[in-house]
């Protein structure tokens, strides 16, 4: 999976840079990275998908309810 930003016309470099990190952050690169980046055992990715799911829950009803 390769990501390519292409410079345009008299832009500067900065702005080219923070186009490709919002691609990657999008396409979720970085988040994968930073997940394969040490070793998790099952039980803890299942424990912080039944977080991460709890908290959405939470979140839904929430809104919901107004």
């Amino acid at each position: 999976m390769s990501v390519e930003i292409k410079i345009r016309k008299g832009e500067t470099m900065d702005r080219a840079i923070r186009r490709l990190k919002k691609r990657l952050d999008r396409e979720g690169i970085i988040r994968d990275a930073r997940a394969k980046r040490y070793f998790e055992k099952p039980s803890d990715k299942k424990r912080r998908a039944r977080e991460v799911a709890a908290f959405s829950q939470m979140l839904r009803t929430r809104y919901e309810k107004l």
